[in-house]
Parts: C-alpha cells; sequence; structure tokens
C-alpha cells in the first residue's frame, strides 16, 4: 500500500495532519541520492536579499526532480514579486537525519547568515526508529543555534505509519509543535498535509512528491513562511 492510498484508508485527523498508514520500505527516504554536485535551488538573488535557509531532507531536496521543480525553487520565484529582499537558499541533502542536520548547522549559519531559517529533519530518524530524545535534543540544538545567531526559525513537523507503536509515532507528531512552542518560533504541523490522500501526487516510491505535487507544498509552506516575511 502506498503512502497517500493508506492514509485515505485510515481517516483524517481531529489536528488536520495526516492520519498514519502502514510503511513504504522504511529505507527509501534514507536512501534516496543527494542532488548532483553543484546543483541549485532557484536563481541567484541580489547579494543585498536576506537569506532563508532551508535545512531539510529528500522531500525538500527536490528528490529525483530538476532542481528547479521544487518546492523550495517556487518559493524562491515567488519571493522575487511577494517578498524581494528576500532569497531562498537550499541546503537540504536528501537522507538527511536531525544528527547530521545538527553536525552542519553551525557551518550553514556561518555561510549564509540568514535572517531565516526552515528546519524540516526527522522524517528519516523517525522510519529508523531513533529514540525520540535523540531527535528532540538535535533538532533544539538546531534552533537554537539558528536563533543565537540572530535568525528567526520555522519548524516543520512530519507524521509516521502506525506499525512503530501509538506512543512513537504520537509523540514523533507532538515533538515538532513542542519544540516551537518551548523555543518561541513558528511551526507547521505537517508539510505533506495537503497532498496526503492523493496517490497521483506521489512518485513511484509512493513517498516523494512529484513534481506537479511541488506548487502546492509550496503554497502550504507559504501560509506560515510569507508573514514571517512580512514582519
Amino acid at each position: 500500500m502506498g503512502l497517500s492510498a493508506g492514509l485515505a484508508a485510515c481517516g483524517q485527523t481531529d489536528d488536520g495532519g495526516m492520519p498514519q498508514t502502514a510503511p513504504p520500505a522504511a529505507a527509501a527516504l534514507a536512501a534516496a541520492p543527494a542532488p548532483a554536485a553543484g546543483s541549485t535551488q532557484g536563481q541567484v538573488a541580489p547579494t543585498e536579499a536576506r537569506t532563508v535557509l532551508v535545512m531539510g531532507d529528500s522531500l525538500s531536496a527536490a528528490y529525483n526532480l530538476a532542481a528547479e521543480q521544487g518546492w523550495v525553487a517556487l518559493l524562491d520565484t515567488r519571493l522575487r514579486t511577494e517578498a524581494p529582499g528576500f532569497r531562498m537558499v537550499n541546503a537540504s541533502i536528501s537522507g538527511e537525519t536531525t544528527a547530521g542536520g545538527a553536525s552542519r548547522i553551525d557551518a550553514a549559519l556561518a555561510e549564509h547568515r540568514p535572517a531565516l531559517v526552515v528546519i524540516e529533519l526527522g522524517a528519516n530518524d523517525g522510519l529508523r526508529g531513533l529514540p525520540l530524545e535523540e531527535s528532540r535534543a538535535n533538532l533544539e540544538r538546531m534552533v537554537k543555534a539558528s536563533k543565537a545567531a540572530g535568525a528567526e526559525v520555522l519548524v516543520v513537523g512530519m507524521r509516521l505509519p502506525p506499525n512503530y507503536g501509538p506512543d512513537y509515532t504520537e509523540g514523533f507528531f507532538a515533538m515538532f509543535g513542542e519544540i516551537a512552542q518551548a523555543e518561541g518560533v513558528a511551526h507547521l504541523p505537517f508539510l505533506l498535509e495537503p497532498i496526503a490522500f492523493d496517490e497521483a501526487a506521489f512518485q513511484g516510491d509512493r513517498l516523494h512528491p512529484t513534481a506537479e505535487a511541488q506548487p502546492v507544498l509550496a503554497d502550504h509552506v507559504w501560509t506560515a513562511l510569507g508573514p514571517m516575511l512580512a514582519d
């Protein structure tokens, strides 16, 4: 059973997030290859533009798509008309875990000096069944480092299938919101929420969104990101 098909069979949760289903192969997201060396997301903005840095995994790295088709690149294009003082920089890596993100955050902050950091990590931790306290500590480290560098933060959440047990899956989903609330930062509960029930929105692996689904994801992320850029 694919991701979207299983979700539709389970029904939607009360909080508007994604219901849970039997998982696709757990290794699919973790084993996804990184984009080709030298690839970029979107067009280079003027040097005076403020940076929105995205730290994510294959769901943000335009897995199996041209870089310009991904939701990050699409938002970079949108910034030119709706927030021309900003540009997107995509530091996402397919297969990335929260530990990998935590190990890279200081260098990424020093290099890009972002005004805002979007953290979309945790799916690979969850699919591997890693202890929630480890994932939480890594995400907290990334949020705290970003705030210390003077950046605003948007934490993007994820959901897991039910076969990891209700305590783990519910704790995993709640973790993102709890971190955001504790740290006083913005929170988008579930990246894939608007396409979760649409089987056609996923690639053949039934895990990664198609090119056609990327504009929907871009619009979804914009609901949280856009107001932050207007501040």
